[in-house]
């Protein structure tokens, strides 16, 4: 039997697990109120808020889960899959006084342009305001962060089992650049990447120069 729509088999072996998309993290009175009465509604056990700055709702039966959707009036977030998870991005020049670059602004088009997409393996991406990275923009997949002059872009960084800190591959981007690069190694990724490799692995495999080539710069 499949799991239902959006849920995560859990621990258990009976519940499940369902994480709304929160696209960059940025809730409303009125979001956080509809998780509140659907947690009361649905007796959900444990709400836990996750790295990527969603909240997920565990201890579903699989019965409640559909209704679970219904009430929240979100959709499922690419939580689990071969795809571009989540986008993580600090605050950046929207409110905190440290940063240099709208990382919040360049991370919430990353996430909803290709938030989702169906990749070779799994990918999340960090874009940080300053090189201080609350987003952890160098241990991630593919990565960004602000500087006065611009965007630093950093690839092949990984905070799993096996940690790598990634490599620059630009300095001085605007955001516009910043989406261009990444939508054209999205685009070789998916042309090239081998069948649940993450695109960390991937940018490792291939190389930083072959990446410049392919992304233009």
């Amino acid at each position: 039997m499949s799991a239902p729509r959006g849920a995560v088999l859990q621990r258990d072996g009976q519940t499940y697990a369902v994480v709304p998309w929160i696209k960059g993290g940025l809730v409303t009175p009125e979001i956080l109120e509809k998780l509140a009465q659907v947690a009361r509604k649905y007796q959900i056990p444990v709400m836990k808020l996750t790295f990527a700055g969603r909240i997920a709702l565990v201890g579903l039966k699989a019965e409640d889960v559909e209704a679970v959707w219904a009430d929240l009036g979100l959709p499922p977030a690419p939580a689990v899959g071969p795809c571009l998870r989540s986008v993580q991005s600090c605050p950046g020049t929207a409110a905190c006084r440290l940063a240099l670059q709208d990382s919040l602004g360049l991370g919430m088009r990353l996430e909803e342009k290709f938030g989702g997409v169906e990749l070779p393996g799994k990918m999340k991406v960090g874009i940080s305001g300053c090189p201080i990275c609350c987003a952890e923009s160098w241990v991630r997949d593919f990565g960004a962060f602000g500087k006065k002059t611009g965007f630093t872009v950093v690839v092949g960084g990984n905070a799993a089992q096996f940690p790598r800190i990634g490599e620059v591959l630009a300095e001085g981007l605007t955001a516009e650049e910043v989406e261009q690069v990444f939508e054209k190694l999205l685009d070789l990724y998916r042309r090239e990447g081998q069948k649940g490799e993450r695109f960390g692995n991937f940018a490792h495999r291939l190389g930083i120069e072959r990446l410049k080539m392919e992304a233009g710069l």
